[in-house]
């Protein structure tokens, strides 16, 4: 019994290769680095039980979106908004905007 051969793809790149060699998927990764900075940034200001229902979301020309495990959540992180703003700036980010966005969920 011959194992199946494992699929070769030719000129298969990594991931990181990729991102280095195309200038929009590197600056996708920038925006993902930058998204992350930001959000470990600001998790110690968040309350304990709060921190595991938000992540990170797009940074783009006009802010940075936070997702909101559900309207509750979203709704404790608009109310933090002034203060996670401050640390922000504190840490030099220049802030036009966080957004609050509940993540969807599809099953």
């Amino acid at each position: 019994m011959n194992p199946r051969p494992t699929p070769v793809t030719p000129d298969a790149l990594r991931l990181a290769q990729a991102l280095q060699r195309s200038e929009p998927l590197a600056r996708l990764g920038q925006l993902l680095r930058d998204s992350a900075a930001r959000f470990d940034a600001i998790r110690p200001s968040l309350p304990a039980a709060l921190a595991p229902h938000v992540k990170p979301g797009p940074v783009d020309e006009l802010g940075w979106s936070l997702l909101a495990a559900n309207a509750s959540v979203a709704a404790k992180l608009r109310q933090l908004l002034p203060r996670l703003e401050a640390v922000l700036k504190e840490r030099g980010w220049e802030i036009s905007a966080i957004r609050v966005k509940v993540q969807s969920t599809s099953g």
